[in-house]
């Protein structure tokens, strides 16, 4: 019994839904990571003949860009936890104060997923003498431990994995010859960006041609438009 279990539980956890909390944020921050600090560097980079801004302006650009992805993102999850608290909260206070009029509720939850009207009234009742919160909280209000929010998990990952993205292009500027620097920033941002569409799309289980596709095309045309930016002021800073 315990084997079987365990197995049931293995081929639960190698569904990718369980990894798309964590693997949004991974991926949202890396994918920014690269494409801002290139895009910061491939301006300045068509705008001056010298490294030291180049670097700056990406360095600059890694570290508020981080802290501001973490913030913001934390900020975000953060509020989609308090709709979900409040949600909680007034179906805790609905089921003490209407018990009868929830249980129906349920019930008619389940019927419309298919099960006959004897049968949901009685699953409804059974789950409701189990744990009558988790149930409402997970049937009707549709929260549940893979799409609950964790605020603290998705600021973490989004910040790491900015940085993460945004070194790979400070590295470029760092040691690349500074001649034609904003077409190897752009080369090898692409390259970064290939790799991890077919990372992130192999991860989930999607499609990695069109995720190499997607991500190739939207990354040309923020470091394109950039250094469209770059080249109409075109200032040599001294």
């Amino acid at each position: 019994m315990n084997d079987l279990s365990e197995e049931v539980d293995d081929y639960l956890n190698n569904h990718y839904i369980h990894r798309s909390n964590w693997l949004r944020a991974a991926v949202l921050g890396a994918n920014d990571g690269i494409l801002s600090t290139s895009s910061l560097a491939i301006g300045v980079a068509a705008a001056s003949d010298l490294r030291e801004p180049i670097i700056l302006a990406t360095l600059a650009g890694l570290v508020a860009g981080a802290l501001s992805m973490a913030a913001g993102e934390y900020v975000s999850v953060s509020s989609q936890t308090d709709v979900e608290n409040a949600d909680i909260e007034r179906e805790r206070i609905e089921l003490k104060e209407m018990p009868e009029l929830e249980l129906q509720r349920l019930a008619e939850i389940y019927e419309k997923r298919g099960l006959k009207k004897e049968t949901a009234l009685v699953v409804a009742k059974e789950f409701t003498e189990h744990d009558v919160l988790a149930a409402h909280v997970r049937d009707e209000l549709g929260i549940n431990e893979i799409s609950q929010a964790k605020p603290i998990q998705a600021a973490l990952t989004s910040g790491a994995s900015f940085t993460v993205g945004g070194i790979l292009p400070l590295l470029v500027a760092l040691f690349l010859p500074l001649q034609n620097m904003e077409y190897y920033l752009y080369g090898f941002s692409i390259v970064f960006l290939i790799i991890l569409g077919a990372l992130t799309a192999k991860t989930g289980g999607s499609s990695i041609s069109k995720a190499i596709i997607r991500i190739t095309f939207w990354g040309t045309v923020a470091m394109g438009l950039t250094a469209l930016v770059g080249y109409m002021f075109d200032i040599n800073v001294i």
